[in-house]
């Protein structure tokens, strides 16, 4: 059993997920729950079927990279939100409880109102200006009051080789177009997924002990962004700057390009926690930037 523990990967489709199977394969028997393509179907809106599924399989470790992100469309679908980004999440966090198996979630700078300049710390108080962030703060809280053994990943401006992402999307739209505009006065720290997962390992790999996985001296809320800054603007420049394209792009306002849903102004998150903690640090965001643009895969 200490050899290779079963670890249940939700959402093993996804941009995170998708590098979870790779990272965690080394210390535990990955057993992946999603939609096509995973070991196991898992439909968040289905309780009963997510009961069955973790019951059955009995896992020493849950890892949840699910969540509803389309931002904008969770503005007109705020039950199909909540019930993927937090009342699901709750509920795993429940079966985690009773089960005595310790629980990774991931979540979101936006649970932030984005106002200010300084990077915000795990302890500032949340206010999301948005139905995708107010519901991944609910979610943050269901998994809290569960009773599980848990850690909660907050990231941000993840991007990777697969999935729905900015770096992607520029990358066709370079293609497509002679000149684009990009807001410029929105800043993060663009993150590659395949950094979020390499973290996570490592947060696995110094959590496991003869007993199992254990994070109860080190529960709680955690940052994990790539190091450094940059705007929306700064973040397409750079990948341009990697591709064979000619295309201008034009820096505007968050005014002159409305959105349905409210984005944060400024989101870069302070990544110190983690750091001490762990001793985990992301490199930065531009050398992320590079490594997954020269990677194959």
């Amino acid at each position: 059993m200490h050899n290779s523990p079963v670890i249940l990967l939700f959402g093993a489709n996804g941009q995170v997920g998708w590098e979870l199977r790779r990272t965690l394969s080394t210390l535990g028997q990955v057993i992946t729950a999603g939609v096509d393509g995973a070991d196991h179907q898992a439909d968040f809106t289905d309780q009963d079927s997510i009961t069955e599924l973790v019951k059955r399989i009995g896992p020493a470790l849950i890892v949840n990279a699910v969540a509803y992100t389309a931002v904008d469309k969770a503005e007109s679908e705020p039950e199909l939100a909540q019930q993927v980004n937090a009342d699901a999440v709750g509920h795993i966090g429940r079966l985690a409880a009773s089960l005595d198996c310790p629980m990774i979630h991931y979540s979101t700078d936006y649970v932030f109102s984005g106002e200010g300049d300084k990077p915000w710390l795990e302890k500032d108080m949340p206010d999301p200006r948005s139905v995708y962030g107010r519901t991944k703060l609910d979610g943050e809280k269901q998994l809290m009051e569960s009773g599980a053994d848990f850690l909660i990943l907050r990231t941000a401006w993840v991007y990777g080789a697969r999935g729905a992402n900015f770096m992607l999307t520029m990358q066709r739209l370079f293609k497509e177009k002679e000149q684009l505009n990009i807001v410029a006065d929105q800043y993060g720290a663009p993150t590659w997924s395949r950094h979020i997962a390499q973290a996570t390992a490592q947060i696995v790999a110094q959590s496991r002990s003869q007993a199992g996985f254990r994070f109860s001296g080190t529960r709680g809320i955690y940052h994990l962004t790539a190091d450094g800054k940059a705007s929306w603007h700064e973040f397409a420049e750079a990948i341009l700057s990697g591709t064979p394209e000619d295309c201008k792009l034009h820096p505007i306002t968050t005014d002159e390009y409305p959105c349905a849903a409210a984005r944060p102004g400024y989101s870069v998150l302070n990544n110190e926690y983690l750091q001490g903690v762990f001793g985990i640090q992301l490199p930065h965001w531009r050398h992320g930037l590079a490594l997954c643009m020269g990677s194959e895969d």
